[in-house]
């Protein structure tokens, strides 16, 4: 069992109200909250701001993904509201990503850190396939990898089926991972999924988990089932 969660639950949810709300339930037995763009683009950057007040790291799923100078400016905006981590799309290239590396560091004052996003998890070969991509996800991600850390990013967003590759080509990379379903739960628009004991023992240092916490009867009982059901890989130390 680990002894500090490794759950970094994603608040998609209507208001901000509702998802302050849940965070502070669940904050016992969660490591991060997630706010992604529902959030950020209907109730506003705001709601960020008050998960920090809580007391743990807030990792804003911006997917920023446009010119250097328009990434660079919004980063700079989102690391003066304290989260920990922004995500922008490798695919929009290294000198995109420094440029948000940099704008980022600048409004947080160095205490923030860049995620890259590689293949959404809710993407499978044959919609690579209908874009034009030949690449498999393994070996988009594995190109990918390299590029976000070439260019300076803190870590990488990946399926758990990516894992391993990253460790062999970026192994300085954090790997925070989305697609993780607990035994028996439904996958939902995900298509790349694990469940969350085998992504740790793939090598995940983060599991961005949502609709099996926010979705659930009784979210805090499900987070701290989810929780107890973990068990770090001997030679792993604990979070």
């Amino acid at each position: 069992m680990v002894t500090s969660s490794p759950i970094i639950v994603a608040l998609d949810l209507s208001s901000a109200e509702e998802a302050v709300r849940l965070a502070k339930a669940v904050t016992p037995h969660v490591g991060a909250f997630k706010v992604g763009l529902g959030l950020l683009h209907g109730a506003g950057p705001g709601v960020a701001t008050a998960l920090v007040d809580l007391g743990k790291p807030v990792f804003a799923d911006a997917k920023l993904h446009d010119i250097p100078t328009q990434v660079g400016a919004a980063s700079r905006r989102l690391g003066r509201l304290g989260v920990r981590w922004v995500t922008a799309h490798v695919s929009g290239g290294e000198s995109m990503l420094r440029a948000a590396q940099e704008g980022l560091s600048e409004g947080s004052g160095g205490y923030a850190g860049l995620l890259g996003v590689t293949v959404l998890t809710s993407i499978g070969q044959s919609d690579l396939t209908a874009v034009g991509i030949a690449n498999t996800p393994g070996k988009l991600v594995s190109k990918m990898a390299k590029v976000a850390a070439a260019a300076g990013c803190e870590g990488i967003v990946c399926s758990p089926q990516e894992l391993a590759v990253v460790g062999t080509v970026a192994p300085e990379l954090l790997r925070v991972t989305p697609g993780v379903r607990p035994q028996g739960a439904g996958k939902g628009d995900q298509t790349r999924v694990m469940t969350p004991q085998q992504a740790i023992e793939r090598g995940a240092d983060w599991l961005v988990v949502g609709r099996p916490i926010t979705g659930a009867s009784d979210p805090v009982a499900a987070a701290a089932a989810l929780v107890a059901s973990l068990e770090i890989p001997q030679g792993v130390e604990d979070r």
